[in-house]
């Protein structure tokens, strides 16, 4: 097993760095890649730009559970023979009890991957929740122990659902701030996080310190939906494509910037397109392997793909020479 990292304290906050990262890790979701084998979707994604890409451990994709430990080599071994990485991978493992973990956290071992998405809990609305927080908080400890043991780390995903743990990424880091960062901590996805809690991000995201692992971005907006059912509330959550929703991609960036961040961000695309030629919008996020088939050009594609990577390079490297606005304030009555 390779030598961990000396602990830091729960407390800690990331220590601002005068050296800023130049340029993200974009990572591509193979979730996008499911229209074709993990192959052909290898070079796919080297065209459209990316430097890396997260595969998927879960059943309907590319890499099934039960064949973890055979396939899964097989594919990170193309991965590094098309010049990709594979920072982190992405499971549904979601306590030490959850089916096929040892053998994917072994596999995982045993390729030099150190990070793994797993997936948080739900609410039961219909419960008292303390009772439902201790409980997930002896499953942390458990999974915390198992991943020490394989040497890996679990970050958990922040989904705004409404009944997501996680989903304004406070009530996940309150219940794994006293467990060792090394082994635990979050997916911070920047387009949940803001759906859940607007401009709250500021705060949760520097109250998780050394549980911040990785990053996920997307962008959403409000929308009003009519003829909606009298009682019904008719606001919804649209995600579209970067830039044309309410993510404050420049101060995000440039505070993963000036807080040393060094994970990978996982880039989503969660939203239909219309393509020019096609007459139904294309779902870019798209279904399990053998149930999807691509729509639209390939070349259409991949431009769409580079179209994103293009835009948070940009972003990147504006919120490197950017100064942050002036800090919103209301005057006091």
């Amino acid at each position: 097993m390779a030598a961990l990292p000396a602990r830091r304290a729960a407390a800690d906050q990331p220590a601002i760095s005068s050296t800023l990262r130049k340029a993200p890790q974009l990572a591509l979701v193979s979730r996008h890649l499911q229209w074709t084998s993990a192959d052909l979707g290898l070079e796919v994604a080297r065209r459209a730009g990316f430097p890396a890409i997260i595969w998927t451990v879960r059943r309907g994709a590319h890499v099934d559970p039960a064949a973890v430990r055979t396939e899964l080599p097989r594919i990170i071994k193309a991965t590094q023979a098309a010049g990709l990485a594979t920072p982190m991978v992405i499971t549904g493992i979601a306590d030490a009890q959850s089916e096929g973990v040892e053998a994917t956290l072994d596999t995982l071992q045993k390729l030099g991957i150190r990070l793994y998405r797993a997936a948080a809990p739900r609410y039961r609305y219909d419960a008292p929740f303390q009772p439902q927080y201790d409980d997930f908080r002896r499953k942390l400890e458990r999974l915390a122990k198992l991943n020490e043991a394989y040497g890996v780390t679990a970050a958990f995903h922040t989904h705004a659902y409404a009944d997501s743990i996680g989903g304004s990424a406070w009530d996940l880091w309150m219940l794994m701030r006293d467990i060792d960062p090394r082994f635990i901590g979050l997916n911070y996805d920047i387009g949940h996080v803001m759906a859940k809690g607007g401009t709250g991000w500021r705060e949760s995201i520097r109250a998780l310190g050394p549980y911040l692992h990785s990053v996920s971005v997307k962008d959403f907006r409000w929308e009003k939906l009519d003829n909606v059912p009298a009682g019904q509330w008719p606001w919804r959550t649209r995600l579209v494509p970067p830039g044309e929703g309410m993510v404050n991609f420049g101060d995000f960036f440039r505070y993963l910037q000036t807080s040393g961040f060094g994970g990978p961000l996982e880039t989503y695309y969660e939203y239909l397109v219309q393509v020019p030629g096609v007459a139904q919008p294309f779902d870019m996020l798209g279904t399990d392997v053998g149930k999807w088939q691509l729509t639209i050009p390939e070349a259409a594609f991949i431009a769409l793909l580079q179209r994103d990577v293009q835009f948070y390079q940009r972003l990147w490297t504006a919120a490197l020479t950017t100064p942050p606005p002036p800090p919103f304030s209301v005057k006091a009555d």
